[in-house]
């Protein structure tokens, strides 16, 4: 039996027995745990159904870090035949943001990551929500006061402020600061007595002198400390309730994990030092703890950490940029993770949700940092969004068609607008587009408006030689008949002939500048196609005359 002995000469004044007491936190020795993950390959795919959670808090929105780690727990669970939960960690009450619940619930329904439980549909462990669980983190705050494995604590603000400040300054430094003293100065009945009394209390843990090492899998064996000055002697203790009665993210996740029987923890790298705290406390009620994956920090491609608070990585907000749930999910998953080699993709390859539940192992799992580059999400984009633009008779084509049609007649001022030009751009750009929302943009607005000339640009993008620029309109005006897809290169090559010295790419640029203005990237035959013959000469005409 795994023991954790408090030394006496660290407590040196400690009066009251339930301190002083051997504590037996776990009937799982940490002997028998290492056996339970070094028989075999740590990251090896679980044989049995996983139970694996998302455990958002509502004091924000969710972001590219909150996606990853809820698509990872939801594709272990789904490759594994098991259950995704979902619980809302909202005991912080005065953090949380006003419409970030509604959020979750919307943002995991539209990238199609749906919930086996959860406050929305409930399940065998309810309630999902932390802030309506406070009568079951009540009776084990009762089991370790009991045990004596926690106490209460009436210090002040101002006296926890100044440990914290006086531990900042001892040498060597520590990261832990309580004293003990609501530990060592009130015995259990003189705790119960004020505590009746109406005084208010947070409840601490007594924390080990060392805490249990663990496995990760992932990370291997941690053993982390915390380091304590011999001549000042302070401790961790954290709080596991506070004044207002909720319980701290370090008891509830701990409690709700066993009780909702939850197999495998898969959450951000940030959380690896917090769980020495969570795993002394599942030996303390004598629980064996879940498997615990502690996935890499995301950064930039310049290797900074990637700011939560950044607009850009809010889901709802990329989204109302133009990006697909398919991109999201896809871009996301290959964040310190890829597929086993076997099924022959590498990471930049394209993988449907359907897809990943099938193919996805924890094998697949990374240390090292990830780094997001939003580029490869513009990839991904580009090809979702040219699939779904294929069949025009969808809800997606028709919808979208919809939507950019209101936003150009809003963004160019436009009282009507051809709804059959905008459906024709639609269809013949639409694969080329890494974003919708591109074709509300400068780059394509010269299709639904004709371009403004301007001296300068038009002798960067044709010639530096006016005479010669009007002399090419003036000959395409002329054959503009020929100006028609399939005879086009050879009224570009007869325009070119009949002027010695007159190249065919000077021809073209000309001919583009008249139709597109400064704008380039769209294929000739594609804008002529669009056009049409009457409007290819109306804008021949309108820079015969600008040349003029």
């Amino acid at each position: 039996m795994y023991c954790i002995t408090i030394e006496r000469r660290l407590l040196c004044k400690l009066t009251s027995s339930r301190v002083r007491a051997t504590h037996h936190y776990s009937k799982f020795s940490l002997r028998e745990r290492e056996k339970e993950h070094v028989s075999h390959d740590l990251l090896s795919q679980p044989t049995n159904p996983v139970r694996s959670r998302f455990a958002p808090s509502p004091t924000g929105f969710l972001h590219l870090g909150s996606l990853r780690t809820a698509l990872y727990n939801y594709l272990i669970a789904r490759s594994t035949h098991g259950q995704f939960i979902l619980r809302l960690e909202d005991t912080d009450q005065k953090r949380l943001v006003e419409g970030a619940e509604e959020n979750i619930y919307h943002t995991l329904e539209w990238l199609g990551l749906s919930v086996d439980e959860g406050p929305q549909n409930c399940g065998t462990y309810a309630p999902y929500k932390q802030s309506e669980r406070t009568a079951i983190y009540s009776k084990y705050i009762k089991k370790l006061l009991d045990k004596g494995l926690a106490y209460r604590c009436f210090c002040t603000k101002d006296r926890l402020t100044q440990l914290r400040d006086s531990a900042r300054l001892l040498k060597p430094p520590t990261t832990a600061s309580y004293d003990r003293y609501c530990l060592k100065h009130y015995s259990k009945e003189e705790s119960d007595e004020k505590a009746s009394a109406g005084e208010h209390f947070t409840v601490r843990f007594v924390s080990p002198h060392k805490y249990p090492t663990f496995l990760d899998l992932l990370h291997g064996k941690i053993d982390q400390q915390i380091q304590i000055n011999p001549l000042d002697v302070r401790y961790e203790d954290p709080v596991l309730l506070k004044s207002d009665g909720l319980p701290t993210y370090h008891f509830a996740n701990v409690i709700d994990d066993h009780l909702m029987k939850i197999t495998h923890v898969i959450r951000g790298e940030e959380w690896l030092a917090s769980t020495p705290k969570h795993v002394a406390l599942y030996d303390a009620f004598g629980w064996n703890p879940p498997k615990f994956i502690h996935i890499p920090l995301l950064t930039t491609v310049d290797n900074r950490k990637l700011s939560k608070r950044s607009g850009d990585i809010d889901i709802m907000s990329l989204k109302s940029k133009g990006f697909l749930p398919e991109a999201l999910i896809n871009f996301s998953v290959l964040f310190g993770w890829s597929p086993r080699r076997e099924y022959g993709k590498k990471s930049s390859e394209i993988y449907s949700l359907k897809e990943l539940e099938k193919i996805f192992t924890l094998e697949g799992l990374t240390k090292g940092n990830a780094k997001v580059d939003f580029k490869k999400l513009d990839f991904f984009n580009k090809h979702y969004l040219g699939v779904k633009l294929s069949d025009r008779t969808s809800d997606f084509y028709n919808n979208n068609l919809d939507d950019i049609y209101r936003k150009l007649k809003t963004t160019l001022k436009m009282d009507s607008l051809d709804y059959h030009l905008v459906d024709r751009v639609l269809q013949s750009v639409g694969t080329a587009l890494s974003n919708i929302n591109e074709l509300n943009t400068e780059k394509y607005w010269y299709f639904f408006v004709r371009p403004e000339y301007t001296l300068v640009t038009l002798l960067q993008h044709t010639i530096q030689d006016k005479d010669t620029v009007k002399v090419i309109v003036n000959e395409l005006n002329e054959r503009a008949a020929g100006l028609i897809p399939e005879k086009l290169s050879d009224t570009i090559k007869a325009i070119a002939k009949s002027h010695s010295g007159l190249k065919r790419k000077t021809v073209y640029q000309t001919l583009r500048y008249a139709l597109s203005g400064p704008q380039s990237g769209i294929s000739m035959h594609t804008i002529i196609d669009i056009l049409g013959l009457y409007e290819v000469k109306q804008r021949l005409q309108n820079l015969a005359d600008f040349v003029s």
